[in-house]
C-alpha cells in the first residue's frame, strides 16, 4: 500500500450508470490528501466507464466470473497502489482475501437505511419500491464497511429523508440520491483524512 506518501490513492468499483462513481471523482479533483487513482467495473458495458475516462481517471474491467480469482484481481489494485476502496453501485459479492487485504479500508453505500431493506437482490429501484411497500415514513441512505455478506458491515453513517407524499419509487429514488451525492464522498474523506462529519437528520 502506498504508505510512503502523503496522498492516499482511492478505487472506486461500479457495475452500473456511475453516477455516484462521478460524483466522487469530481469531489476529490485536486485534493491534496486523497487522488482517485482507478475505477474498476466487471461490465464492460457499464456507462461508469466513460464518466472515469472523462476525468481521465483510468479504468480495468475485470469480468465479473473472474472475481473469485485473487490472482488476477489482486494484481489490479497493487498496480495502482491503492490504498482504499468505495463501492458506488457495485453488484458482486466482495471476495474474502480483498477484505482481508484492506481490513476497513472497504465502504459501500446502500440506498436505504439498513438493517432493514438490504441483503442479496436489493439495490436500486427495487429498494425503494419495498420502502413504499412497506408503508415507511423515512428512508434514506446507509454508509457501511464491507464484509463478506451483502450489507451486514458495521455502519459508519445513515442520513434520512422523508418517503415524498407521492410515494412513487422515482421520487423518493430522487430524494435518497441527493443525500448519496452529498455525504458519500465526504464520508470517505473522513474516514481517509480522520476529519469529521455531522450527522443529518431531516
Amino acid at each position: 500500500m502506498n504508505s510512503s506518501n502523503s496522498m492516499t490513492n482511492l478505487a472506486i468499483l461500479a457495475s452500473g450508470s456511475g453516477t455516484n462513481a462521478e460524483n466522487i471523482i469530481i469531489f476529490f479533483k485536486d485534493h491534496p490528501k486523497i487522488n482517485t487513482a482507478l475505477l474498476v467495473t466487471n461490465r464492460s458495458d457499464a456507462k461508469a466507464i466513460s464518466r472515469a475516462k472523462k476525468h481521465n481517471v483510468p479504468v480495468e474491467v475485470i469480468p465479473t466470473k473472474q472475481w473469485n480469482n485473487r490472482e488476477i484481481v489482486l494484481p489490479v489494485f497493487d498496480k495502482y497502489d491503492i490504498d482504499f476502496i468505495a463501492l458506488a453501485g457495485f453488484l458482486i459479492l466482495v471476495p474474502s482475501w480483498l477484505i482481508e487485504k484492506y481490513q476497513e479500508k472497504i465502504v459501500n453505500i446502500h440506498p436505504a437505511l439498513l438493517p432493514d431493506f438490504g441483503g442479496k437482490g436489493m439495490y436500486g429501484r427495487k429498494v425503494h419500491e419495498a420502502v413504499i411497500n412497506e408503508g415507511r415514513e423515512k428512508s434514506g441512505i446507509t454508509i457501511h464497511y464491507v464484509n463478506e455478506k451483502y450489507d451486514k458491515g458495521a455502519i459508519i453513517f445513515q442520513a434520512c429523508c422523508k418517503v415524498p407524499e407521492d410515494r412513487s419509487p422515482d421520487s423518493l429514488a430522487e430524494e435518497v440520491h441527493k443525500l448519496e451525492y452529498e455525504f458519500y464522498p465526504k464520508v470517505i474523506e473522513s474516514l481517509i483524512t480522520g476529519s469529521s462529519i455531522n450527522q443529518a437528520a431531516y
